[in-house]
């Protein structure tokens, strides 16, 4: 089917999927807010007399939209409008940590009661940047008023955008995500914080005794901003590569929740793990993956994995920008239509679900025209549209041929590429507008991969005739192919 063929009916699909939908999503004003938080998780430590990862700091997003009409397009508002935060039930942080009373060994900073870092408090505006509104450094605990003694690490916060006469235009009620679960010795793998410290090699005057210790104050770390001593290393490069003699005896995401939060609060609770059985590992690779990755160049925090690196081209990020950071259809950020980092809609925790919810009446991806577009039509095929367009040349560039047979498939196929031996790879199966259908992740033994696919999608049911795309990837090894399906 020519590209402008194909173009066309994608927008005429996605006409009808409005006109379809339109009347059932729930009543909406003249403004939406779209919010969310940028990580996923936020972690903390609760107390911090002996030593310091990470401080109560929490980020906030939001945009607001005015809503299309029949006569107009919808709009990214970026002045006259402010966006204010609150965490209802969560009034205060004091009592719930011992921040305030070390921030000055540890920061240098005297700071007011529950007052953050960067000055902002559990109430108070997001800060306009563009059309993107920000609070960071919300010094918010996974502890309500309440029961402020039980971890609930997926508090919902609300934010109200108003207009210049304090007006209410919208609201929204994002998950302001938080844990406490990043203690070495809750985790059950040390003894005590003594044995911690005492074992750490006295180097660059490093004295045990001397607390608290900021680890970042050594060890360079993105995340808070610090440059450390350049022969110390990143924290993360430390801490992976000392602890990756666990690759051997644990797996997947129970492996990481003993410091990425946590056994508890399972931080990675999104649609790609839900749905897709997709582990920490899945993208990151294992303890030893991220310490050489670090040690070859990788600067933690800043250089992570992409979206296009599986989904290609069609549903990547911004060039050079991590997902969320990224804007895409008419400048909504990413993370507005499919949630943040490691809880990308829809998420196993209901409070993720509550704002697209409220928008579609539906969990999930926010893929409702009207939503944005009110009573009016949009033209084109969708957020992704120009990319889908070219899926097949984006696909296949830059590939080695990826074997398949047989090709047409009726009943499913194999597919065969070189590999490398020992290393884990994956066989990624793209529909014609570049979704992905189906993943297969596998190690060879030998230097030639060999994997079978059934025809069926991740759900286990048979996909449908038509074209679709296989790729092998094996770290900067890759191998496509075309494959038809017939019945």
């Amino acid at each position: 089917m020519p590209r402008r063929t194909r173009f066309a009916l994608l927008a005429a699909l996605a006409l009808v999927s409005t006109a379809a939908v339109a009347a059932t999503i729930p009543p909406l004003g003249d403004h939406v807010v779209l919010s969310w938080n940028d990580l996923g998780m936020h972690c903390m430590n609760q107390w911090s007399a002996d030593f310091m990862v990470l401080p109560p700091f929490n980020n906030l997003q939001g945009q607001v939209i005015r809503r299309g009409t029949a006569t107009s397009k919808p709009q990214l508002i970026s002045g006259g409008v402010t966006l204010e935060y609150s965490v209802p039930g969560n009034t205060t942080s004091m009592g719930k940590t011992d921040f305030w009373t070390y921030a000055p060994a540890i920061f240098g900073v005297t700071l007011p009661p529950d007052i953050g870092l960067t000055g902002k408090g559990l109430t108070g505006t997001l800060d306009p940047i563009g059309t993107l509104f920000e609070a960071k450094g919300i010094p918010v605990t996974p502890f309500d008023d309440a029961q402020p003694t039980i971890e609930k690490p997926y508090q919902k916060a609300l934010v109200i955008a108003r207009d210049a006469q304090g007006r209410e235009l919208a609201r929204s009620t994002p998950v302001i995500p938080v844990s406490i679960e990043v203690n070495c010795v809750s985790s059950g793998c040390h003894s005590s914080i003594n044995n911690i410290l005492n074992g750490h090699p006295r180097e660059a005057g490093f004295d045990p005794n001397a607390r608290p210790i900021l680890c970042a104050k050594c060890h360079a770390s993105p995340a808070l901003g610090t440059a450390g001593i350049r022969d110390a290393g990143y924290f993360s490069f430390r801490i992976h590569d000392q602890h990756k003699f666990l690759d051997s005896r644990m797996t997947g995401v129970d492996l990481c929740n003993k410091c990425h939060p946590g056994p508890k609060t399972q931080c990675l609770r999104g649609a790609m793990s839900q749905r897709h059985a997709l582990t920490c590992q899945s993208c990151h690779g294992n303890m030893a993956t991220m310490a050489s990755s670090i040690e070859n160049g990788r600067t933690p925090w800043v250089n992570e994995p992409s979206c296009g690196g599986c989904h290609g081209a069609a549903y990547a990020e911004e060039p050079g920008k991590l997902y969320r950071m990224s804007t895409g259809h008419g400048g909504v950020a990413c993370e507005g239509c499919h949630g943040s980092t490691h809880a990308d809609f829809p998420s196993r925790e209901e409070n993720d679900n509550a704002n697209n919810i409220a928008l579609q009446g539906y969990a999930g991806t926010l893929r409702e025209c009207a939503v944005c577009h009110g009573d009016g039509v949009p033209q084109g095929g969708g957020p992704h549209a120009p990319s889908v367009a070219g899926v097949g040349d984006a696909m296949l560039a830059a590939s080695s041929r990826l074997g398949v047979f047989p090709n047409p498939a009726r009943q499913g196929c194999s597919f065969t590429a070189s590999a490398t031996p020992g290393l884990s790879g994956r066989l990624l199966l793209h529909d014609a507008q570049g979704r992905i259908v189906r993943m297969i992740e596998a190690t060879p033994s030998g230097t030639r991969m060999s994997l079978a696919w059934d025809g069926r999608d991740t759900r286990g049911v048979r996909v449908g005739p038509g074209t679709y795309f296989a790729r092998w990837q094996q770290e900067g090894r890759t191998a496509a192919a075309r494959v038809t399906v017939v019945r």
